[in-house]
């Protein structure tokens, strides 16, 4: 059989140096052939353990959000078991590069395709639930706001800041709420936000805050007199 047909060294790039040669392959190399193969298959099988290994780290450190753990974990879990189930039936043909070959590039494609993308975003005044600036595709449910925003007025001053919420609405959207001393940030997502998003929420009305502060203070509610470090990171 000439050795262009084998499936195994071809799967491996030697395809072009077996389309030179005429000769068969002998048994012996042919048998080191295959037992490279399985050992490859082997150490790829270990590469996809450690990915859901970091997987379920990246969710611990809240790199990643529900939805795209429990797709990126899917995805990786039937990856393994198509590598598992070819090396049982056919070790020999290395069929499993084959198997996967599709999948490559597919987690990334996962993490994008879930990652939370922030829709639009507004700030309140505290004091009165007026909307000092609002951003992007921002269409809230006006009653859903001001009760939110109620709940936190009545709050005692040293648990303001303590307090964020996270809402699920229509459409598997998800609104943050982040109240800050004078001001309450609201940023609507298209998705389930990571935790590390939403610590980067409570930077930024920290830093709007303290930038703002003689402003907020006077009760100034002109907002083109205010700096908003939101632009760099939502516009």
């Amino acid at each position: 059989m000439p050795n262009s047909s084998n499936p195994l060294r071809r799967l491996f790039g030697r395809q072009q140096e077996e389309e030179a040669s005429e000769e068969p392959t002998p048994p012996a190399e042919q048998a080191s052939a295959d037992e490279l193969a399985i050992e490859k298959a082997r150490a790829y099988l270990e590469e996809v353990r450690q990915k859901m290994e970091r997987l379920a780290g990246d969710f611990a450190a809240g790199r990643v959000n529900t939805t795209q753990f429990q797709e990126l974990y899917a995805h990786y879990q039937q990856e393994r078991k198509a590598i598992e189930e070819i090396l049982q039936e056919a070790p020999e043909a290395a069929a499993w590069r084959a198997a996967v070959a599709q999948e490559e590039g597919e987690s990334i494609i996962i993490r994008r395709r879930h990652a939370a993308r922030i829709l639009g975003y507004a700030i309140y005044l505290n004091t009165n639930n007026v909307l000092l600036r609002a951003v992007g595709e921002y269409n809230m449910d006006e009653r859903l706001v001001t009760s939110t925003l109620d709940s936190f007025r009545t709050s005692a001053p040293e648990d303001i800041e303590k307090q964020m919420r996270s809402i699920e609405i229509e459409n598997a959207r998800w609104v943050r709420f982040v109240p800050g001393q004078y001001t309450t940030l609201a940023v609507l997502f298209s998705n389930e936000p990571a935790r590390a998003q939403l610590d980067m929420l409570r930077d930024l009305q920290t830093h709007f805050e303290q930038a703002n502060q003689r402003l907020l203070t006077r009760g100034v509610t002109d907002p083109t007199q205010f700096v908003f470090p939101h632009a760099a990171v939502f516009e």
